[in-house]
């Protein structure tokens, strides 16, 4: 019997090769607060994402909060809640209001057209989507971000390494969040990172995530314990040189679903995006007027021991914990693509036989 086919695989280098990594760590018994694989990664990480600065973090969480609170926001922030739980928590536990905005049919990010109707005296920033690799219109938000004064925070978690005409993702906006969960393109095990234009915050994040501690005797932020530690940035370290084969082989299995899964009517796949490299993190679905429902292939799927996800789903302005705060009705695209997408199973290794026999069964 096969083993069931996961929605995704977390990418690991060989194990003597991480073990090689981390070997010096028995001689240093630095472990975390900065060591030296912490620097290393994060070097690295400037020149691979092109960016001007870049900060880790324990979790991509974390990092959206720490950015959140070093930019000082207040108020009101626009938003989408198709988006991870994170997104929306990370403004809430700042003691900020997310004011949801829907998203476009096509991409699923960000309507930048009903943005400036929700601004408001009490709107500080705009934290738009990079969804399932697919990236915003970062144009549009700019231009409105800067005729309002507002920061704009990116949420790329979906979209490590994606450029734009050439230029990296991370370096659009005041900041922008990247997740390097073990679920994504690129992972730490667990981690994080915050891309920003300011140098000047970069001390500022290195206080919040660990605790507000300014000095030796001096504690001048509420922070708390975001720092990556050094398992992490090894592990990190390691994925890095084979990040690039690893997209490459997401690039094949995306094309090979695309060629079963085309001009099927009720079957809804997204579009190539003009001037954008893209990283083939996710590879969702819409059924909209299919022969079965979205659910109806989920479950035929996993009846098959093939995992799919519905993602995203629920939305986030649904959730039980904002009840009675908002109303999914103000965002009818994001609800009606809620209700009909499936991400299906991708990553490096997957068998292409794997993705011809997925395809079999949600076209038979």
């Amino acid at each position: 019997m096969k083993n069931p086919i996961q929605v995704t695989k977390s990418s690991m280098p060989k194990f003597e090769e991480y073990i090689e990594e981390i070997r010096e760590l028995w001689d240093t018994h630095w472990l975390t607060n900065m060591g030296a694989k912490h620097k290393n990664l994060e070097s690295q990480l400037l020149g691979y994402l092109n960016v001007p600065n870049i900060t880790l973090f324990t979790n991509g969480h974390l990092a959206l909060e720490c950015i959140i609170a070093a930019l000082n926001l207040t108020g009101e922030v626009i938003t989408t809640p198709f988006t991870f739980a994170s997104t929306t928590h990370a403004i809430v536990r700042n003691g900020l209001k997310p004011v949801f905005c829907d998203i476009n049919p096509d991409d699923y990010t960000i309507d930048v057209e009903k943005i400036e109707s929700l601004i408001t005296e009490k709107t500080s920033a705009i934290i738009p989507v990079h969804v399932y690799g697919n990236v915003c219109d970062v144009k549009a938000i700019d231009r409105i971000a800067k005729k309002h004064n507002l920061k704009v925070i990116y949420d790329a978690a979906h979209t490590f390494g994606v450029t734009v005409n050439g230029q990296g993702i991370g370096a659009f906006g005041d900041a922008s969040m990247f997740s390097f969960h073990a679920t994504k393109v690129f992972n730490t095990i667990e981690g994080g990172a915050v891309t920003y234009t300011d140098s000047s915050i970069k001390q500022v994040l290195n206080d919040l995530k660990n605790f507000g501690i300014t000095g030796p005797e001096s504690v001048e932020y509420v922070g708390g314990n975001a720092k990556m530690n050094e398992f992490q940035a090894a592990m990190g370290i390691c994925n890095l040189r084979r990040v690039s084969s690893e997209i490459s082989k997401r690039k094949k299995v995306v094309e090979r679903y695309i060629d079963n899964l085309k001009d099927i009517t009720g079957i809804q796949l997204s579009k190539e995006q003009v001037d954008v490299e893209s990283n083939y993190a996710y590879f969702p679905v819409v059924f909209d007027g299919y022969k079965r429902t979205r659910d109806e292939v989920f479950e035929k799927l996993k009846g098959n021991d093939i995992i799919a996800r519905k993602y995203f789903y629920p939305l986030t302005n649904s959730f039980e914990c904002y009840k009675d705060q908002y109303d999914v009705d103000e965002t009818p695209v994001a609800k009606y693509i809620a209700e009909r997408v499936l991400t299906l199973p991708l990553y490096a290794d997957l068998a292409l036989e794997d993705v011809d026999r997925i395809c079999e069964i949600i076209k038979s």
